[in-house]
This record gives C-alpha cells, sequence and structure tokens, in this order.
C-alpha cells in the first residue's frame, strides 16, 4: 500500500474511522457471549448450576485465547505492519463468529470461543498503534479516546441486537459486519514510522523476549499491564455475572446480563472520551487513569451497598461503574506510548489483552473462594485487590504525554 504523509489529515481521519470501526464490531463480538451466556447455553441444553460453571468456561476459553492472540498479533504488527494484523485480526474472528452460530455442542462452542478470542486479541492494539504514530504527540489522545468511544458502543449494538434476535443470529450478524468492514482495506495507510523502520534490516523487530532483556523494561511492561486490572474485573466478573449478583443481593426482579453490559458500556464510552479530553487538559495520562480509579472503587463500593436496593439504581451504577473504567483508552495509549517502534505493536496488542485474559484467573479466584465467603465479600476483596495492585503499577510508570515515539529499543 502506498504510504502517506504523516501530516496528510485525510490517513489520520480514515485510520481513526477504520480502527473505530473495527473495535466496534471487536466489542461487539467481545461481549455477545455475555450477552447471550444463559439463552444459548439453554438451547444447547445446559441447565441449573451448570449454565454458570459452562459460563465461566467458555469465558476462560475466550480469554486464553486472546492471551494467545495478544502475543502472536503483536509480533506479526511489528514484523509484518499495523495494517496486516488490524485486517487479520478482523477476518478471524468474523469467520470465527460466524461459525459460532452452527454449533451444537458446549464442546463446539468453546473451541470456537478460542479462536474467535485469538481474532479479537489484534485489532485494537493494531489499530491505536496506528493511529499513534500517525497523529502529532500533542493531539493523539483524541484520537485514541476516539476510537474507544466509538468501538465501545458496540457493546450496546450487541446488547440490543441480542435481546431481540436469536443467539444465533446475534453471531451471524457480528460475522458479517466484520467481514463488511474488510471491504475499507483498500483505503488505509500504513505508519510512516513502522515504513522507515523496515528500511532498517538490523533493527530487532517484534522480538517479545526483548520485553525481557533488563529487569527495568520487564518491570515498565508488567506495570502497563497490571494497572488495567480493574477493568476486566468490572467486566468479566461483575457485569458478566449480575444475575446471579442480584440473586445474592436479594434483587427482586433480576439484572438482566445484556442490560447491565448495554449500560456500563454506555458509560464505558462516555468514559472513554472523558478521560481524553481530561488527560488532554491535564497534559497528563497518569493523573486522568488515578482520578478514574477512584471513581471506579466509589462505583464497585456502591454496587455492593447500594445499588441492589432496585433494578433502575444497579443499572445506573453500572453506568458509573463503567464511566470509571473508561480509563481503557488511556491505559492502552500509555502502554503504546511507553515503548519504542521496534516493539510497540508487541506491546500495545498484548497489554490489553494480558489484561483481558486476567479474567482466567480472577475467575478462578472468585469460584474458589466464594463457596466460603459468599459471593459479595469474595467479588469485594477482589475488587479492593485489582485497585491497590493498579495504583501501586501506575506509580511506578513515567508520564508520556506529548512523547516523542519515533525511538527504538535497544
Amino acid at each position: 500500500m502506498e504510504q502517506a504523509p504523516v501530516s496528510s489529515r485525510r490517513a489520520i481521519y480514515l485510520a481513526i474511522l477504520v480502527a473505530a470501526l473495527g473495535y466496534f464490531v471487536d466489542i461487539y463480538d467481545l461481549l455477545l457471549f455475555s450477552i447471550v451466556r444463559v439463552k444459548s447455553l439453554q438451547s444447547l441444553g445446559v441447565s441449573g448450576d451448570a449454565l454458570l460453571s459452562q459460563g465461566v468456561h467458555l469465558l476462560n476459553m475466550q480469554m486464553g485465547g486472546m492471551l494467545i492472540g495478544g502475543v502472536l498479533w503483536g509480533i506479526l504488527g511489528d514484523k509484518r505492519g499495523r495494517l496486516s494484523v488490524l485486517f487479520g485480526s478482523i477476518f478471524l474472528y468474523s469467520v470465527a463468529n460466524v461459525l459460532n452460530g452452527f454449533v451444537q455442542t458446549t464442546e463446539q462452542y468453546a473451541w470456537l470461543r478460542l479462536i474467535a478470542g485469538i481474532g479479537l486479541a489484534g485489532e485494537l492494539g493494531a489499530g491505536i498503534t496506528l493511529v499513534s504514530e500517525l497523529m502529532p504527540k500533542d493531539t493523539r489522545g483524541y484520537g485514541t479516546s476516539l476510537i474507544a468511544a466509538i468501538g465501545l458502543l458496540g457493546a450496546v449494538v450487541g446488547a440490543v441486537i441480542g435481546n431481540w434476535v436469536d443467539w444465533r443470529t446475534a453471531y451471524f450478524i457480528g460475522g458479517g459486519m466484520g467481514l463488511t468492514l474488510l471491504l475499507l482495506r483498500v483505503s488505509l495507510y500504513e505508519s510512516g514510522m513502522f515504513s522507515r523502520l523496515k528500511e532498517r534490516t538490523v533493527v530487532a523487530r517484534g522480538n517479545f523476549l526483548m520485553l525481557f532483556h533488563s529487569r527495568e523494561r520487564a518491570l515498565r511492561y508488567l506495570n502497563c499491564i497490571l494497572i488495567g486490572l480493574p477493568i476486566w474485573y468490572a467486566i468479566g466478573i461483575l457485569v458478566t455475572f449480575s444475575p446471579e449478583f442480584g440473586k445474592a443481593l436479594g434483587m427482586t426482579p433480576l439484572p438482566v446480563a445484556g442490560e447491565a453490559v448495554k449500560y456500563s458500556y454506555i458509560g464505558l464510552s462516555i468514559g472513554d472520551l472523558a478521560s481524553g479530553l481530561i488527560s488532554q487538559r491535564l497534559r497528563s495520562r497518569r493523573k486522568a487513569v488515578l482520578l478514574f480509579l477512584g471513581i471506579t472503587s466509589v462505583s464497585v463500593l456502591l454496587y455492593f451497598f447500594g445499588a441492589g436496593v432496585s433494578l433502575f439504581w444497579f443499572y445506573a451504577n453500572c453506568v458509573l461503574l463503567g464511566f470509571g473504567i473508561g480509563y481503557w483508552a488511556m491505559f492502552v495509549t500509555m502502554a503504546s506510548e511507553q515503548f519504542g517502534t521496534n516493539i510497540r505493536a508487541t506491546v500495545t496488542t498484548s497489554v490489553p489483552n494480558f489484561i483481558r485474559g486476567t479474567v482466567v484467573p480472577l475467575t478462578l479466584l472468585f469460584e474458589s473462594t466464594r463457596g466460603s465467603l459468599g459471593m459479595r465479600n469474595s467479588a469485594l476483596l477482589l475488587g479492593a485487590a485489582t485497585v491497590v495492585i493498579a495504583l501501586i503499577s501506575l506509580s511506578q510508570l513515567q508520564e508520556t504525554f506529548g512523547k516523542d515515539l519515533d525511538y527504538l529499543e535497544g
């Protein structure tokens, strides 16, 4: 593909548009399982307590796939280019989700969620990396926040469609949207920074092990991951299993998972826009993330000690919870800004998927402790731990607002 000048506004706007639409379909497909979990499993013959255990298993398969894909797509992004990953990942998760609509057993369902997870792992990191490298350093926070804000609305659309149509049809729609998006491939330009990097044949690109060549770099990478821990605690546990929590809190009627997803992602989309604007206003990534971690802490406490009084307040708190974890775009942007061009895609793609993958140990911890501590106490302790870990990790990262990204890791 022809390379566009970095200053080209058309190239920047188009990259933001395609990355945002790709993330829209990504989030639609990623959260669709949470939305149709109960009715899809019921139609496959699962009932009773097995709905929760099978749901956890399938979610873990999906998230396990994202861990694999996070490393795979990240390496390919630095070796083959940002655009190759952007569209390759869209193709894989779209095909997998079309096939999800044909499953007849929970085993087939689980393996296809693994494959879909691998595909879903690549789009956001590639999009954020591409846009970060195309945009001016002092304004790229606007672009990456816009990608996340538009993309996260895919969960809202997924909740609406998941409640209106058969679960199989919902998967067909998601796969179809992704395959349609591939038609925009010919209109995008590769990052100028990456194109220049390709000409330097002696420079190592996409070497995942390079992240662990020094203690400082390894800790930097780990801290980039851990500041996002509360985000997927909230989504993977509090939102996904909202019907079970509603029952534990004595709510009548019980929350619907699809509605909880919809309202939390409305808040998350608004929060991503707000965190980007606040970051630009404060000229600081760290201060914006700190503020949103505070909001997340308040909303988690309200979830267990106030929001359960009625469905209205429960869903209202889901909006607040989503808003609090709306530092998602800042979290991914910070990871992108922390590392050089030769491993930037590796970091930016793997970091959000490793934090998504923490749903696996979090849900296992939740499952192993909820019997002795109870659902509320188990989840509350987990939530407190994720916030504390995120605050410690944030304190160890350097400020990256306005940082020049045209450099290499040695």
